[in-house]
């Protein structure tokens, strides 16, 4: 059977499936078996697929039909234009998260200039790493609870030659280190434990429930990182936070009732029009 046959039998099975996006996935799955970019998959499409490949494609394909996620069968996933792998204690960076790393960058006027980064529930790195490759002289301190995630933090910014900017500290937020930071950036968990049965089975049967369960109202962790903000913040600093659907009001009354730290306007909105990165500043 020849690559292009292949691809969409695979995509047939997948729509059969009820998958939405079976034209990308069933694209994306053969340039993973078959070990090919973009360009060189479409060159090939006329060529024969080898028993070797069509015997990869076909369990790849049977994985996604079961409702594995893309990125999980991958092993990897973009984010601002960088590949990061993925572990099982890691969640699969999402578009949305991007808002974080452009609300951090717009804080910062002198890109050039040396600043010190701290990103509490670092995963699979993707935000640290982002800003790290728009600011050459910063250097960052990635922390998370589960070592398995830092291991795969750690993978990741060195394979994208950012690794001897970043100390990796395990613990428990901002408690498990010292000192002061320029910028704090945060992608806590903001799932209320009650709404987690009604995620998709992509995200609630894939994605570790320790990024994800947020508590009984989903703020658990805002509570903890807030609380600590005002003695890592130097003066001129900031922190961005990620933030759940409506939570924006909620989440700037715990940083109101701190008294040392202030809000800063609105929250920047996603590119589907919510609330997504708030900005938070040392009270002056």
């Amino acid at each position: 059977m020849i690559l292009g046959e292949l691809r969409r039998n695979a995509v047939q099975r997948l729509r059969d499936a009820g998958v939405d996006s079976a034209e990308a996935d069933g694209r994306l799955l053969l340039m993973h078996a078959a070990r090919l970019d973009a360009a060189k998959l479409i060159s090939l499409e006329g060529s024969e697929a080898g028993a070797d490949v069509a015997a990869s494609y076909d369990r790849l394909i049977e994985r996604r039909v079961s409702g594995e996620p893309v990125a999980r069968i991958a092993g990897e996933k973009e984010f601002w234009s960088l590949r990061f792998a993925l572990g099982a204690e890691t969640l699969v960076p999402r578009p949305e998260t991007e808002t974080i790393v452009e609300a951090a960058l717009a804080e910062i006027e002198d890109k050039s200039r040396a600043i010190s980064i701290l990103d509490l529930g670092t995963g699979s790195g993707a935000i640290l790493a982002a800003l790290l490759s728009e600011l050459p002289n910063a250097e960052g301190v990635a922390v998370d609870k589960s070592e398995a995630a830092l291991h795969t933090a750690r993978e990741n910014l060195r394979n994208l030659s950012l690794g001897r900017r970043v100390s990796y500290v395990c613990g428990n937020w901002a408690s498990a280190i010292g000192g002061t930071f320029n910028l704090i950036v945060s992608n806590p968990p903001y799932i209320a434990s009650k709404e987690l049965a009604l995620l998709s089975p992509e995200v609630r049967v894939h994605d570790p429930l320790l990024a994800l369960d947020g508590g009984l109202d989903g703020l658990d962790a805002y509570r903890v990182i807030v609380h600590q903000l005002g003695e890592r913040l130097v003066p001129e600093a900031k922190a961005v936070l990620e933030l759940g659907q409506g939570q924006e009001e909620a989440v700037s009354a715990l940083v109101k009732a701190t008294g040392k730290l202030s809000v800063a306007g609105r929250a920047r909105k996603d590119l589907a029009g919510i609330p997504r990165a708030l900005i938070i500043h040392v009270k002056r």
